[in-house]
């Protein structure tokens, strides 16, 4: 119940009468159409994070360190962090399902030139038209799922688009190695193009007008990162998920340079995965009633994990363990952190949402960048204590709030 109430409350989610009549006639089109954006959203999350699993086999074709390699991961999240306002604030009143399908074209561009790409510089290049679609994509999306479906189902809608980026977690990255592992690291891209021209057909198909009805200004992005509790949100987001990023987009040259197989690889993502999956809905139970509690402790098991991995590498199964337990951490945090978001921009929560995404791309953008520094200078071991060190600034700034509030949410939205 209490997944649902969030996800209903979520930054961006529109009710829209009007949509949700036209629909009513058509009900199993109007789902078909959320099935279609949740397939863009598994495209468009399994294309973010495919390098992760590719990262060696990459950097050694196209001639790159490892580290610098990291910037395919960088590259998007850089774009994507203008983007996601950028697009909100010169969007204005086009219809909202033109843009979701540029934004789809965009992402089978960027997978088509990135399995095409002869040198680094092109590959860059298709990543950085996926940060392109991607910030925009993420602002939009879940605006989108309230006027797909009647009122009353716009949280059930939006828990779907939302299961794009969960099986994308558990499906999407580790088959894209499975598949390198049989064929290539381009072939893994090619099977994502396929994947994001069939979102793109489904939408062109099931998608109904959107037309705008109103637009984010730049006075309301001003006006929330002017109020102290919301900017210090999202200092609090830059830093967990530059905490967890930093760390994970070297995770498999980690793997690899203990001993892992890359079958093996394949199979410790996949558990990543999956745990997270589980976390994830493990937590939606509680969180809602110790928010606070429940973040501060998946970002402690978060800060361990990856303090510890370095000094177990000796043991795979050691290894293996921390990678479960950090994957058990990372399944709770977005949900936790999205959540926290809600509650500190109740008035402004198209803003707010734009915000986040926004802070979330320049976290993964610079958390893999400075990664990518810290590998080529010092080692990728440093990397994961560079992570679990932002971690511990994460946690000082949760507990800046004061721990045990019971008014959170009072407290954030001041």
């Amino acid at each position: 119940m209490e997944k649902n109430i969030a996800v209903n409350n979520a930054p961006g989610v529109a009710h829209d009468p009007l949509s949700a009549a036209e629909n009513a006639a058509s009900p199993l089109r109007s789902w078909l159409s959320v099935v279609a954006v949740a397939t863009g959203a598994f495209a468009f999350v399994t294309t973010e994070f495919l390098p992760v699993g590719l990262l060696p086999q990459i950097a050694h074709d196209l001639g790159v360190s490892p580290g610098t390699a990291g910037l395919m991961v960088t590259t998007p999240g850089v774009v994507a962090a203008i983007s996601a306002p950028g697009l909100m604030l010169g969007a204005g009143r086009i219809n909202r399902r033109f843009i979701l399908l540029m934004l789809s074209v965009l992402l089978l561009a960027s997978n088509l030139v990135s399995a095409f790409a002869p040198s680094f510089g092109v590959m860059l290049l298709g990543r950085a038209l996926l940060g392109a679609a991607l910030g925009g994509f993420w602002t939009l999306a879940l605006a989108t799922a309230g006027r797909l479906v009647r009122q009353e189902h716009a949280a059930k809608a939006t828990a779907m688009i939302l299961s794009g980026v969960t099986f994308a977690t558990v499906i999407g990255v580790p088959l894209g190695t499975f598949i390198s592992g049989l064929s290539s690291w381009r072939a893994s891209f090619i099977a994502t193009g396929i994947l994001a021209a069939l979102a793109l057909a489904a939408q062109t198909l099931l998608l109904p007008s959107l037309p705008s009805k109103a637009a984010i200004r730049f006075r309301d992005l001003t006006t929330l990162v002017s109020r102290r509790n919301p900017r210090k949100s999202l200092l609090m987001v830059a830093l967990v998920f530059g905490a967890h990023f930093s760390s994970y987009t070297y995770i498999a040259p980690f793997l690899g340079q203990n001993g892992f197989s890359l079958t093996l690889i394949t199979s410790v993502l996949l558990a990543f995965g999956f745990v997270g999956f589980v976390s994830n809905l493990v937590i939606s139970a509680f969180v809602t009633r110790h928010l606070q509690a429940s973040l501060f402790s998946v970002v402690v098991l978060l800060m361990l994990a990856l303090f510890a991995m370095p000094l177990v590498h000796a043991s795979q199964l050691g290894v293996t363990a921390m990678v479960i337990a950090w994957g058990v951490a990372f399944g709770a945090i977005p949900l936790c952190l999205s959540i926290w978001l809600q509650l500190s921009s109740p008035d402004l929560p198209e803003a707010g949402s734009a915000l986040f995404v926004s802070i979330v791309q320049v976290a993964i953008a610079v958390g893999s960048f400075v990664g990518g520094v810290v590998v080529d200078a010092v080692g990728i071991p440093s990397t994961l204590w560079l992570g679990s060190a932002l971690g511990l600034l994460g946690l000082i700034a949760i507990a800046s709030f004061g721990m045990g509030n019971k008014k959170l949410d009072e407290i954030l939205s001041k």
